[in-house]
C-alpha cells in the first residue's frame, strides 16, 4: 500500500489455494479481487475531488476523516478503513501457519490477556459479538499492553496498534461457511500468520500514542 493517493490493490500475499482447507478459492478471489477492490477505487475516486487531502497517509484518513470536506467526509470513513483493515486482514494468514509467535509477543499475551487459549476465546467472544458487519481485533497500546476490540462497518481501533484482525463481514466467509460464523473464526485461526503479529508488536510499540482513556 502507498503512503497516499492514489492508493493501489496490494496483491494477495499468496495463492488463492494456498490457505485450503480453511479458506476456498472462491471466497479468497472474490474478498480480495471485487470486494477489497472496490474499497480501493472507490477511495480513490473520493480522493480524486479534494487535492488537499491526497496527501494524506491511509491512517490519517481513517483516523481524522472528521476533518474532510462533508461531501467526502463519510465515504472516505468507509473506504478507508475499508482499505486499512482488509490490508492487515489478508497479510495476517499464512499458508505455513505452523510458524509461531516470538517470545516477547507470548509473554505479552501471558500477562495481559492470560495466554494464547485466553486470547483465542476474547477473539472469537469479539467476533461472534459483531451485530452485523465488523471485525474482532488484537490490538496494543502504546505501552505494549494488549487488549482485544471489536470495531463495527469499517472503522478501525485506531490510534491503538492493530496486531491481527479477524474480517465478520458476510462476504469473508458466506460463501463457504454460510452463516456458520463461529466456524469460520476456527479455520482463520488455524491460519494466522504470527511472525507476523510478532514483528508488528515489535514495531508498534513506539510508534503510536497512547489511546485516550474511555
Amino acid at each position: 500500500m502507498g503512503p497516499h493517493y492514489p492508493f493501489s490493490l496490494p496483491p494477495l500475499p499468496y495463492g488463492e489455494g494456498d490457505l485450503l482447507p480453511e479458506i476456498d478459492e472462491k471466497t479468497l478471489h472474490f474478498h480480495h479481487d471485487k470486494h477489497f477492490a472496490a474499497y480501493v477505487d472507490n477511495l480513490n475516486k473520493l480522493l480524486a475531488t479534494c487535492p488537499a487531502c491526497q496527501d494524506w497517509t491511509l491512517e490519517q484518513l481513517c483516523m481524522d476523516w472528521c476533518r474532510l470536506p462533508e461531501d467526502i467526509r463519510q465515504g472516505v470513513r468507509n473506504n478507508a478503513g475499508g482499505v486499512y483493515n482488509h490490508t492487515l486482514y489478508f497479510q495476517g494468514m499464512t499458508p505455513n501457519p505452523g510458524e509461531g509467535r516470538d517470545a516477547a509477543l507470548t509473554a505479552a499475551v501471558e500477562r495481559d490477556l492470560g495466554g494464547m487459549a485466553a486470547l483465542k476465546s476474547a477473539m472469537k467472544t469479539a467476533a461472534l459479538g459483531v451485530f452485523g458487519s465488523g471485525w474482532a481485533w488484537l490490538v496494543c497500546d502504546r505501552d505494549g499492553t494488549l487488549s482485544v476490540r471489536k470495531t463495527a462497518n469499517q472503522d478501525t481501533p485506531l490510534p491503538l496498534c492493530p496486531l491481527l484482525t479477524c474480517d465478520v463481514w458476510e462476504h469473508a466467509y458466506y460463501l463457504q461457511y454460510q452463516n456458520r460464523r463461529a466456524d469460520y473464526f476456527e479455520a482463520w485461526w488455524r491460519r494466522i500468520n504470527w511472525p507476523m503479529v510478532s514483528r508488528l508488536y515489535g514495531q508498534c510499540q513506539d510508534t503510536r500514542p497512547r489511546y485516550p482513556q474511555d
